[in-house]
């Protein structure tokens, strides 16, 4: 018999991620490099390894190699022991004929035989592009205290931002009477993180019963919740509130790049009880400010540089040319930026070369070069 776990985690990495235009061009959203060393869904992984999540099922889709090939078998977060490990959950060609997961609560529809051969007690669903530190077991804790079958994860947002939301309208018990996703004149300001918690018999009898019936429960948000609520079931908001950042965007990716640098952020980021871990990484970017040339910058190692950096982002070996200027930027990994070169705002991919004399200003809109793509290097380039 099948030991039981109490709860295990399934990270959704599969979307496509095309808000994020050229940078999700030829990789998933998830394995975007973030904060100089790290990539977005080491975030979540690292929150399930501190929070006692010994199982986890990252649910991939579009471009998922270089993410298969950055969380391998899950042994930088810990999570490859005897009764612990993580494994990478594709789409496959089922009875229904479907290849592609068809949404959210499909995805974990597809995987139901994986979940069963763990035979958790709760399931934890997250999302891989979120930038956050959370305790789940708090969240768990407060599930159980509530004698819930459902609890959703919820964080307070300015009012005025609340109809670009899925929000969650409760009583004065935090039980969710009414889900509204993006209400033109939201209730309350209570927004869905894409975190839940379900107690999963009854998780798996409603995906089983409505699928059989020919029922598709494609999303949690559109199906799955209003469901739960119609039946009346013990739905609570868990509300949270620490650093929380949807980085689906470009503008919310820079946006959360350039708070990073601020040490004194919720998301602390050399916080030993609670570390955030990546492929190959024993230590965070280093932090220098007011230094030569370099001001309040994040440097990694194996960079040159030769310009002058202003309150920007530099990833592992990138190299920056005399006489350049590199100000509220994002630079990933083995990008080169020729001589006397003026970035601002800009968001620059791996690899990508940027040739002498060049211009690039995001004041208006973040400006972003692609992953090895280059701009501007002439024929004698570096001579």
């Amino acid at each position: 018999m099948t030991m039981k776990n109490e709860m295990i985690g399934m990270i959704l990495a599969g979307g496509q991620g095309t808000r994020l235009g050229k940078l999700t061009k030829h990789i998933a959203k998830p394995a975007v490099p973030f904060g100089g060393r790290y990539r977005i869904i080491d975030f979540t992984l690292s929150n399930c390894a501190n929070s006692g999540i010994n199982h986890v099922g990252v649910v991939t889709q579009y471009q998922p190699l270089a993410l298969n090939s950055h969380i391998g078998n899950g042994v930088n977060w810990g999570l490859n022991g005897i009764n612990s490990g993580v494994t990478i959950l594709q789409p496959y060609s089922s009875a229904e004929g479907s290849k592609w997961f068809e949404g959210t609560a499909h995805a974990i529809y597809q995987n139901i035989d994986y979940i069963d051969e763990l035979n958790p007690q709760y399931v934890l669903i997250l999302s891989g592009d979120h930038i956050y530190k959370m305790d789940y077991e708090e969240m768990l804790d407060n599930h159980k205290a509530n004698n819930a079958s459902l609890s959703v994860a919820v964080i307070g947002v300015p009012m005025k931002e609340a109809s670009r939301f899925g929000i969650m309208n409760t009583d004065e018990y935090d039980r969710i009477i009414e889900f509204d996703e993006k209400p033109k004149q939201p209730k309350s300001n209570l927004a869905s993180m894409g975190i839940y918690i379900f107690n999963w018999g009854r998780l798996r009898e409603m995906l089983l019963s409505n699928y059989a019936m020919d029922n598709k429960m494609e999303d949690f948000g559109k199906d799955v919740i209003p469901a739960y609520l119609a039946s009346g079931a013990n739905v609570f908001a868990y509300r949270f509130d620490g650093y929380w950042k949807d980085v689906g965007t470009i503008d919310s990716l820079w946006e959360a790049n350039m708070e990073f640098l601020d040490l004194d952020m919720s998301l602390n980021i050399r916080d030993k009880n609670w570390r955030v871990y990546s492929k190959n990484r024993i230590s965070p970017p280093h932090f220098v400010t007011s230094t030569g040339s370099v001001k309040d910058a994040l440097i990694s190692d194996g960079c040159y540089i030769s310009g002058e950096i202003n309150h920007s982002i530099l990833s592992e070996d990138v190299q920056i040319k005399e006489g350049s200027v590199i100000t509220d930027c994002v630079i990933m990994s083995g990008a080169t930026i020729g001589k006397n070169v003026t970035l601002n705002r800009v968001i620059v991919g791996e690899d990508a070369i940027i040739g002498n004399n060049a211009t690039i200003d995001g004041s208006e809109e973040i400006a972003v070069v692609g992953y090895s793509e280059v701009i501007g290097v002439t024929k004698n380039e570096g001579e």
